[in-house]
This record gives structure tokens, C-alpha cells and sequence, in this order.
């Protein structure tokens, strides 16, 4: 008996023992439950709506847990069907912690809470079954230790107080589970909510950017619709224009017609008179025409004679020419000089008089060695002169200009590198050289030179070449590069763009411009096609002096392959056609902003071409091709590789002679450097595709 007795209460001091460490734990949960509670009380605030839905569901349920803690006191077999119903709520539990995944940090956090305070709660219900055995003993003990049981009444008692106790803070820790799944689901349905709300605002999203879309692309139509219109118009008032010049004219011949037949009227009449005196005459006159027949028979073989001598001088005459042009480019490529035309543009109809305050004036030598190779100016009673290769007074037209570039440029087909660039002040005429104007007539260098590579490549594949060319077209703006051809590129460039071109030379004198968009080209209409689009994309503004200025570097390159399968020769030839933009002076351009800033860059890069030329000029072993990008990008061109011609173009206005004479002086810095001699670039194998501006 003893011994049960020691073992009984052994049992009771583990009991308290285990009761104390029960109380410790459940002292540092409810510390911990605050101190979660403090934290999650933000998101309560969120959910407090949602939770005062609930607060009926949640009495309810408390109602139901008191109901079954009762039942559980008086019966043993109820407490049972609230265990399972807890284990039943154990899974439901369960299934909702995998659900948390898709609730926010707040909730993952508040989620593994209550995972952790139900783990607990399974130790404190584990801790009850033990105690229900423990009583189940006490019970078979009380029954075989009567005499005991009395004085061990008390202790029992009071652990069952303290199980009640512990009971309560069980259903207190089943309440807060019951309430953090319920925000749990509420959070999920307010989560499922948003994710509907998101979808419905793509969806609409999508749509408004098709109907921005659809507006751009109608705009876009509008717009060409506007260009065409207006190309029209101007052709409609141009032909009205010549209508009315003719009308009045052929009033003026109906006028004149009428007096000239009353005039001959009278003529005839006095001719009738004169008639019958002049056929007497004219008998006596048949004896002296047969005599003049015979002269004039001798003087008709003379006339026919001198005639065919005059074509054949002629033609001498023309071959003669040919062949000194050909000699002379011959002599310039040996002296490895840059070749200079100069060309004067006509007056215009808003421009100044050419002789202005100043006394400035433009004239051009008539003597033999001069004529078409020199220019006069009279500035301020002083006369300055300057000699080219060639130069162009304002009458010269376009095809006049082509005539003489039409052999360097026939030299990119032959396998050499060939550049020309056009130089000169705002409104020089620089644009209308190299590119020209609508109408047959109106083709600049850059349309004229592209039809002849095509029409000479084609004759040339009877001798058996055939040629493949590739085009690309870009501007130099504010000393970056900007692809004119670029797929999707608008019509007005976006000044956010911020893609980066790369100019890279190497050690064959080859030129390429990292991501740069080149277009295989098959016929001129393809390359115009291209000039079209590239027109519309270049920078051009207003400024008081021009008002369409362009406000940047253009540069067109067409690199021509050929190849012969007769006798296996390849050639590799680079057209280079440059429209530098125009040099001008801030007080007179009267540019401010934006324009003041193309000004000041346009300048710098010309400036930048000028220190080149000049240290080309003087022999220096460094030349600063890197303090611009179109001067690094001209490298090839400027560096001896290149068959490379200048265009100087000048305005006639007397206001514009200070640029004038800058211009001038600058061409015959040009004219004077020595580049070296180009070579042609052939080989037996086909080279490299890559694009180079060399």
C-alpha cells in the first residue's frame, strides 16, 4: 500500500511539475499572441469591416464551443465527438495553409502564427489525454485504495479545477484559430477580387492601346493623304501658271497674225501689179538661172564638204575634251589631290541685290587657262581670286554638275572608293546639289549617279558582270548617330531615343557602323523609294536664314560587289554622297533653343573637318579624326584610300560675303591637300558583305 502511496505521489509532483511548466508556456504564448496582435493590428484595421460581418458567426461558434466544453465535463463519450470534431477542423486547417501561398507577406507571416499556436494547442489537448489516463489510474487506484482516496479527494479536485482552466485557455486558442481562418478566407476573397479587377483593366488596357493604334495609323494616312493634296495643288497652280503665260501670249500672236494678213492683203495686191512686170523679167531671168543652177550645184557639194569637215572637228573636238578630262583626273589621282568644284547658286527671288553696300560682287574669268576653273570676288574694292577644278556659275543646271562627277562616280563600279560631299553656308544650295528637286530636270548628284551605276551595271553584264548593292542612309545630329532606315522609325524622330552607333575602321580601310540598318537594293526605284523615306526623317528646321534648313550631316553609302565569271575577277567599290549641313553664324541665324544647339553643334563638327584639312594640309603626323563624329567617320575618305571630291557651294547675296570668302578659303585648303593615291580594291574571291564607308 506504501508504495502505491510513494507512486501516487510521485505522480502528483510530476503533475505539478508538468502543471508549472504548462503555466510557463502558456504565460510566454499569451506574451507572444500580443505581441503578434500588436503587430497584425494594421491589417485588422484593413479587415475590420470584413470581421464585424463575422462577429455573429464567430458568437455563434462560441456558443457552440461552451456548449460542447459542458458536455465535455459531464460526458466522457461527447468529449470524444469534440475531439473528432476538432481533428475535423485540424484538416480544414491544414487545407488552408496550402491555400496562404497566394496572400501576401502579412498574411504568410500571420498564417504561420496560427500553424504554431494550433501545434501547441495539439500539445496541450496530447497533455489532457495523458492526464484522462492518468485519472483512469487514480480511478483503479481510489478503487483498490479507499482508505487513501478520501485524503487524496482534495488534490484531485483541485486538479480538476486546473484542468477546467486549462480547458477554457484551449476553446480561448481554438477562437483565435477560428478567427484567423476566417480572415484568412476573407483575405483570400478580397485577393480574388483584385485579380478580377486587374484582368478587366488589361482588358481594357489592351483595348484603348488598339484604338490609340488605329488613331495613329489613321493619322498617319491623313497626313500622306494632306502630302499628296498638296503636291497636287502646287502641280495644278504651276500648270494654271504656264496656261495663263501661254493665253497671253497667243493673244499677243493673234494680234500680230491680224495685222501681218492686213498687211500682206495690201502686199498682195501691190504683187499682183508687180506680177505681170516680173514675168517678162522672168523669162529673161530663166536664161541667167541656169546659169546659177550650175553655180549653185558647185556651191552645194563646197557647202556639204565644209560640213562634214565641221563634225568631224567636232568630234574631235568632244573626244578631245573626254580625253582631258581623263587626263586630268588621271593627273589629280596621281597628285592624290582632293578634287574641288565650286558652284555659285542664282539669285533668289527673296535675296538681296549681289552687288550690296559693300561693294561685293561675283565674277568669273573669261581667259583661256581660266575660264571654268576660277572665280573673282570684289570685296570692299578688293579683288580676291580662287581656282578649282571646276567651277559653276549660276547658270550651270544639274545636268551640267553631273557631267563632270559622271566618270568618279562610273569609278565605285571599277572597284574604287569614291566620296563627294557637298560644303557651304545655310541656304547654299548644298541640299538641292546633292539631292535636287522634283522633275527630270531638278535630280541632284545623289539620283543622277544611282541611275548610272544601274544602267552601267546592267550594260556591263553582257561582258559578264553582275553586281549585287546594298544601300544605307544616316545622319549625324548633335554628334550622334541616327539610322534614317531604322524598321518603325516615324516621321519625326523621337528626341528620347537613346540607341548607340559605333564607327569601327580596320586594317583594310573598311567602315562599318555597329546595328546600323542596311537594305539590298535591285533597281533606282528601290533607292529612291529609300531617299524617300530617309528625306522624311532627317532633321530639318526654319531659321532666318533658310526655311528648310537641315540640321544635320546626311550621309548616303551604296556598296557595290561585283563579279566576273568569264575571267574570276572580283571588285569591291564604295559610293560615299555626303550633304553636310550648312555653317552659320549665330547673329545672323538668329537661333535660339533647340536650333541654338544644332547651330553650335553643326558648327563644332565643321570646325572639327577644318582642323583636319588643315593638318592634313601641313604634313602633321597626327591628324584629329576622334574630336568629331563626322570627322572620324570621313577617316577613309580623307585619309588617302578614297577617290574624294568636294563641293563648295556659295550664295551670291552680298550680305553673305564674309561666309563666302570663309567658304572659298577653306575649298582651297581642301584643293591643295595631298591624300595620297586611291587603289582599287579587286581580288580573286568575293569580299567580305559588310557595309564600309572607307
Amino acid at each position: 500500500m506504501s508504495d502505491y502511496i510513494k507512486k501516487l505521489r510521485a505522480c502528483i509532483r510530476w503533475y505539478m511539475e508538468l502543471e508549472d511548466g504548462y503555466l510557463a508556456e502558456q504565460e510566454k504564448l499569451r506574451s507572444t499572441l500580443d505581441a503578434e496582435n500588436s503587430r497584425h493590428t494594421e491589417l485588422e484595421a484593413q479587415l475590420s469591416n470584413a470581421i464585424e460581418e463575422l462577429k455573429a458567426a464567430n458568437l455563434d461558434l462560441t456558443r457552440r464551443c461552451e456548449s460542447l466544453e459542458e458536455t465535455l465535463n459531464r460526458e466522457k463519450s461527447e468529449k470524444l465527438i469534440a475531439v473528432e470534431s476538432y481533428e475535423k477542423e485540424k484538416q480544414e486547417r491544414e487545407s488552408a495553409e496550402r491555400s496562404r501561398d497566394v496572400l501576401t507577406v502579412e498574411l504568410e507571416r500571420a498564417t504561420h502564427d496560427a500553424k504554431r499556436f494550433s501545434e501547441q494547442l495539439k500539445m496541450v489537448q496530447d497533455t489532457n489525454k495523458r492526464l484522462q489516463e492518468y485519472n483512469t489510474s487514480l480511478q483503479q487506484y481510489n478503487s483498490n485504495l479507499q482508505a487513501d482516496a478520501s485524503k487524496s479527494g482534495e488534490t484531485i479536485s483541485k486538479l480538476q479545477k486546473e484542468k477546467s482552466a486549462m480547458m477554457e485557455t484551449m476553446a480561448a486558442l481554438r477562437e483565435c484559430h477560428n478567427s484567423m481562418s476566417s480572415q484568412l478566407e476573407s483575405s483570400r476573397a478580397s485577393q480574388q477580387e483584385a485579380i478580377r479587377v486587374k484582368e478587366e483593366l488589361r482588358k481594357e488596357v489592351e483595348c484603348r492601346r488598339a484604338e490609340s493604334k488605329q488613331v495613329r495609323d489613321d493619322r498617319d494616312h491623313a497626313v500622306a493623304q494632306l502630302n499628296s493634296l498638296n503636291i497636287e495643288l502646287a502641280t495644278c497652280k504651276e500648270q494654271f501658271g504656264r496656261a495663263s503665260k501661254e493665253c497671253e501670249c497667243m493673244s499677243t500672236k493673234v494680234s500680230a497674225l491680224e495685222e501681218t494678213c492686213n498687211t500682206q492683203q495690201e502686199q498682195i495686191q501691190t504683187l499682183q501689179k508687180q506680177l505681170a512686170v516680173a514675168t517678162d523679167k522672168l523669162k529673161l531671168a530663166d536664161v541667167t538661172a541656169i546659169e546659177a543652177m550650175t553655180g549653185y550645184e558647185e556651191q552645194k557639194e563646197k557647202i556639204k564638204y565644209l560640213e562634214d569637215r565641221l563634225a568631224h572637228a567636232e568630234s574631235q573636238i568632244v573626244e578631245g575634251d573626254e580625253l582631258r578630262k581623263k587626263l586630268h583626273n588621271t593627273i589629280l589621282e596621281l597628285k592624290g589631290n582632293i578634287r574641288v568644284f565650286c558652284r555659285v547658286r542664282p539669285l533668289l527671288r527673296f535675296d538681296g541685290d549681289s552687288n550690296g553696300p559693300e561693294g561685293a560682287s561675283i565674277s568669273f574669268p573669261t581667259s583661256v587657262e581660266s575660264a571654268g576653273r576660277a572665280i573673282d570676288l570684289m570685296n570692299q574694292g578688293q579683288k580676291l581670286s580662287f581656282s578649282y577644278d571646276k567651277v559653276f556659275d549660276h547658270n550651270a543646271s544639274q545636268e551640267d554638275v553631273f557631267v563632270e562627277i559622271s566618270q568618279l562616280v562610273q569609278s565605285a563600279l571599277d572597284g574604287y572608293k569614291v566620296c563627294i560631299f557637298a560644303y557651304g553656308q545655310t541656304g547654299s544650295g548644298k541640299t538641292y546639289t546633292m539631292m535636287g528637286k522634283s522633275g527630270i530636270d531638278q535630280k541632284g548628284i545623289i539620283p543622277r549617279s544611282l541611275e548610272q551605276i544601274f544602267k552601267t551595271s546592267q550594260s556591263l553584264e553582257s561582258q559578264g558582270w553582275k553586281y549585287s548593292m546594298q544601300a544605307s542612309m544616316l545622319e549625324i545630329y548633335n554628334e550622334s548617330i541616327r539610322d534614317l532606315l531604322a524598321p518603325g522609325r516615324p516621321n519625326s524622330f523621337d528626341m528620347t531615343t537613346s540607341k548607340q552607333y559605333t564607327i569601327k575602321h580596320d586594317s583594310h580601310g573598311n567602315t562599318t557602323v555597329s546595328d546600323l540598318t542596311i537594305i539590298d537594293v535591285f533597281s533606282i526605284a528601290d533607292v529612291t523609294n529609300l531617299l524617300e523615306k530617309a528625306s522624311h526623317s532627317r532633321s530639318v528646321g526654319k531659321t532666318q536664314m533658310n526655311e528648310q534648313s537641315s540640321r544635320s550631316h546626311f550621309v548616303f553609302t551604296l556598296k557595290i560587289s561585283g563579279s566576273n565569271e568569264n575571267t574570276g575577277q572580283h571588285v569591291q567599290g564604295v559610293l560615299n554622297l555626303i550633304d553636310l549641313a550648312g555653317s552659320e553664324r549665330l547673329a545672323k541665324s538668329g537661333s535660339t533653343g533647340d536650333r541654338l544647339k544644332e547651330t553650335q553643334s553643326i558648327n563644332k563638327s565643321l570646325s572639327a573637318l577644318s582642323d583636319v584639312i588643315f593638318a592634313i594640309g601641313k604634313g602633321d603626323d597626327h591628324v584629329p579624326f576622334r574630336n568629331s563624329k563626322l570627322t572620324y567617320l570621313l577617316q577613309p575618305c580623307l585619309g588617302g584610300d578614297s577617290k574624294t571630291l568636294m563641293f563648295v557651294n556659295i550664295s551670291p547675296e552680298a550680305s553673305s560675303v564674309g561666309e563666302t570668302i570663309c567658304s572659298l578659303r577653306f575649298a582651297s585648303r581642301v584643293n591643295a591637300c595631298e591624300i595620297g593615291i586611291p587603289r582599287r580594291q579587286t581580288q580573286a574571291r568575293p569580299f567580305d558583305s559588310r557595309l564600309s564607308y572607307g
